[in-house]
């Protein structure tokens, strides 16, 4: 399986998890995408010394091609998809432990 498809397949659970099996919606946040905006640039600057220096290469026949400051955009895919599944899975335990530690609701008690 390419590196490619590897991305692309990652980027799809990601959003899968978030979106239908936890259903914490992160994707759907401005503040998610002002969060992964910051993250994004210190990515490829990361991502770009790394692979500008050729200290990380990658096996062309694996990937697309195009590269955003020097490394694949392969790498970006795979990015999103680390950063979704970290949040909405913090979001998630996040959830769950508040539901768990505020004991049971009494009727006059929104949640």
């Amino acid at each position: 399986m390419s590196y490619t498809v590897l991305a692309v397949v990652g980027v799809a659970g990601a959003l899968v998890l978030d979106l239908l099996v936890l259903r914490t919606r992160v994707v759907t946040l401005r503040a998610f995408w002002t969060a992964y905006a910051i993250v994004v640039f210190f990515q490829l600057v990361t991502n770009g010394w790394l692979t500008g220096r050729e200290i990380v290469t990658y096996d062309e026949s694996q990937i697309l091609g195009l590269r955003v400051v020097f490394a694949p955009v392969e790498d970006l895919l795979f990015g999103f998809s680390l950063v979704v599944q970290t949040l909405a899975w913090w979001v998630w335990w996040g959830r769950r432990h508040s539901r768990a530690s505020s004991g049971p609701a009494r009727p006059d008690q929104a949640r």
